[in-house]
């Protein structure tokens, strides 16, 4: 891979993968150095994107939409891919019979950029972390969310942030092989983009390249929570602070109902009844914020006031309101079981409904049923594709409080009859078969919810 660091733009022809945000933002940063910026969009134009395509072409970007034409792709100086867009697809294999490196937006982002990096990754909670450490640290600094959460860091590159606090996917740390932050967490690994990645192996190994060698951040942190992330941070060589488990310095762990945070002393930070986010696996989340706040030299004040400020992120076991006694929540974030667990068991000791189903990922569900549906659920009303196996595999491990329902808002109707103090929208499933994206579908349940006061 050849550097682009601190390169000249000017006349350069730069090739777009994807008429996608991180390829938006990239083109308008590329374009406004000087670079000659093309944009490739397989699909054909639809009609949410004619005012973008035509605001594109004003500005001097060319876009095509339908195909990658010969046209766009001869002569590019290089590529910069969308993190949708699979290795095996038939435009990189084209790329690289022309020997036209690619990278990601992030990649781009970070070789651009002048401040320091943030990375926070992971299976699931990433977003809450991200943006609790941004709310954090921007007591102090200019730290902006950016990454996997619809904030392209290249959009970033000219407000000056003092630390790009920035989400990272498995799809983008495989485009970014120089990407280097100064801090690095890895929060938790379940099986998910198994297709995407080529199996279980590739996806762990994209993950962990984050950590590899010469890319090795100034400090790594690591879930003690998690077995897999916890073994691997025992092989790694370099700086690292452990969280969820009491180590003798270099942690933060949970102790005497409170956070604490050793690195040669021990410090209470925050109660644990103080932390406003509902669940155990929120607690994870707000140790490894708090680790990263340290680490950038928060005062022990600042964490605990911008902890107590701090809302739930939008579809993340998000309450919407209480209606005749029964709290609703959208976590609609949830698109695999492995994230259902987690909210599942956030409510332990509650009377809860369920409402699951979606387009099925058709990951195991034996442990799902066994270790979460049938200790900690009362009723499950489930919707979508994905209904008949997640029914068949409950009833086979002994659940049978099942409704089966048309839509969303049936399932939400039928919610507000029955005698439930919690109904958790948690699918376990991703939203293409009724919804265009997990973000459409918490909306709809919230604003229909909402309807119903």
């Amino acid at each position: 891979m050849v550097s682009i660091m601190k390169r000249k733009w000017t006349d350069k022809k730069v090739l777009i993968l994807g008429l996608s945000k991180s390829g938006i933002s990239a083109a308008k940063y590329l374009s406004s150095k000087g670079a000659d910026c093309y944009i490739t969009e397989f699909k054909p134009l639809q009609d949410k994107d004619i005012e973008t395509v035509k605001a594109l072409e004003a500005a001097g970007i060319k876009v095509e939409t339908g195909k990658h034409s010969d046209e766009f792709i001869n002569d590019s100086y290089i590529a910069i891919t969308s993190p949708g867009i699979p290795p095996k697809s038939e435009i990189f294999i084209r790329l690289k019979e022309k020997n036209i490196p690619v990278i990601g937006e992030v990649e781009l982002a970070y070789l651009e950029a002048t401040a320091p990096f943030i990375a926070i990754t992971g299976t699931n909670g990433k977003t809450t972390t991200t943006y609790l450490a941004s709310h954090i640290l921007s007591s102090e600094f200019n730290a902006p969310v950016c990454g996997n959460i619809g904030v392209p860091p290249t959009s970033l590159l000219d407000k000056n942030p003092d630390y790009f606090v920035c989400e990272v996917s498995s799809f983008q740390l495989a485009t970014a092989p120089t990407f280097r932050p100064q801090i690095a967490c890895f929060l938790t690994f379940t099986p998910d983009h198994i297709d995407w990645h080529g199996g279980l192996e590739k996806y762990f190994e994209a993950k962990i390249s984050l950590f590899k060698n010469e890319k090795q951040p100034f400090c790594a942190v690591f879930s003690g929570a998690d077995e897999t992330i916890y073994n691997f941070s025992k092989t790694y060589s370099g700086e690292k602070f452990i969280y969820a488990k009491e180590l003798e310095k270099n942690c933060c762990y949970i102790k005497n109902n409170a956070i604490y945070f050793k690195r040669i002393k021990e410090e209470e930070i925050i109660k644990l009844n103080e932390i406003p986010l509902v669940g155990e696996h929120n607690w994870q989340n707000t140790m490894c914020a708090i680790v990263i706040a340290k680490l950038t030299g928060i005062s022990n004040e600042n964490i605990r006031e911008r902890i107590m400020s701090f809302k739930a992120v939008e579809h993340r076991i998000e309450y919407v309101t209480d209606i005749n006694g029964k709290a609703f929540y959208n976590d609609s974030k949830a698109t695999n079981p492995e994230a259902s667990f987690v909210a599942v068991k956030s409510f332990e000791g509650k009377n809860l409904t369920l409402i699951a189903g979606g387009r099925d990922k058709n990951t195991d569900l034996t442990e799902f049923c066994t270790q979460y549906i049938n200790k900690y659920v009362s009723t499950v009303i489930l919707i979508g594709e994905a209904t008949q196996r997640f029914k068949d595999n409950m009833e086979k491990n002994g659940f049978h409080n099942i409704i089966l329902a048309n839509s969303l808002q049936e399932a939400i109707d039928i919610s507000l009859t029955l005698d439930t103090q919690v109904v958790l929208l948690s699918p376990a499933c991703a939203s293409y078969d009724m919804f265009n994206s997990y973000e459409h579908r918490g909306e709809v349940f919230k604003d229909y919810v909402k309807s119903k006061i």
